[in-house]
């Protein structure tokens, strides 16, 4: 069995403890929106003494289209991160695309993501395993649940233990994403704690001709599901200006909508 809990800086996640809130834009558009979006999420997440965790892409590698924004780019787009993670003291999250990615975004992330469609590519779950960092491997559409335990094991493989688990959602006929919440059980029953991506499971990839579609609306009654099935995070995307955001605005949430989410979420979690 895998450890069914893992800790990253201050905080612990798993069976025994609240769950976390994973939250950020999709991508690094700018520095001063990537900051302030974080500031107001670590101001809510305080409040309702939530942990969390930052998460922004510094390179969206994965676009429908090749005139797709995908954002700064490595350098600078950690050098952003690492900006909001010393004046802010969060801790951060991003996605490698390639392994000579990993050993620049390790300096700088406290968890590395393992993208959906790239979470079977070996030499890059092996190269982010051996770093030693915590590795959030997200499930791929097109993956059963217990499939992803072959993927766990080859981080395990390293000596790495510190493994989370990102359900979002699975292919459901063309352009269509559905959740099987039974999925939640199966792969906590494995031992990694899940996480539940609240907004990539509402997407409709590549439902926009030329990007990805999405129904925002959706999102909210999804997370509170998540919690109820026991998840162990929750990750959502936010914006403050979703319709006229760079990449998933029509999967992520208006930030100003997020704290009344969280009270449902944290009053459900409460009652279980």
């Amino acid at each position: 069995m895998m450890k069914n809990s893992v800790k990253i800086r201050n905080i612990s996640i798993g069976r025994d403890f609240p769950f976390v809130l994973i939250s950020g834009p999709c991508v690094i558009e700018n520095y001063d929106s990537t900051f302030e979006i974080a500031s107001l999420l670590k101001e809510m997440t305080q409040q309702l003494d939530i942990p969390f965790i930052f998460k922004a892409s510094y390179d969206k590698a994965n676009r429908t289209s090749v005139n797709a924004f995908r954002g700064p780019g490595l350098t600078e787009g950690l050098k952003i991160l690492k900006h909001i993670k010393q004046d802010l003291g969060l801790a951060i999250l991003s996605d490698v695309h390639q392994t000579s990615e990993v050993e620049a975004a390790a300096r700088v992330l406290d968890v590395i993501q393992i993208p959906a469609f790239l979470c079977r590519q070996t030499d890059l779950v092996l190269s982010a395993a051996k770093t030693g960092k915590p590795i959030n491997i997200k499930k791929g559409q097109f993956l059963a649940p217990w499939d992803i335990v072959n993927i766990a094991q080859k981080v395990a493989s390293t000596g790495n233990n510190q493994i989370l688990i990102t359900e979002r959602g699975t292919m459901f006929g063309y352009n269509n994403l559905v959740v099987d919440f039974r999925g939640i059980k199966i792969m906590r029953d494995e031992g990694p704690p899940v996480i539940f991506d609240a907004t990539h499971s509402v997407q409709l990839p590549g439902g926009a001709g030329g990007s990805s579609g999405g129904q925002r609306e959706f999102a909210p009654i999804l997370a509170r599901a998540a919690i109820a099935c026991e998840a162990d995070g929750i990750f959502i995307e936010v914006h403050k200006d979703p319709d006229n955001a760079l990449c998933d605005g029509p999967n992520s949430l208006r930030l100003d909508s997020l704290y009344d989410l969280l009270c449902q979420l944290k009053a459900i979690e409460h009652a279980l």
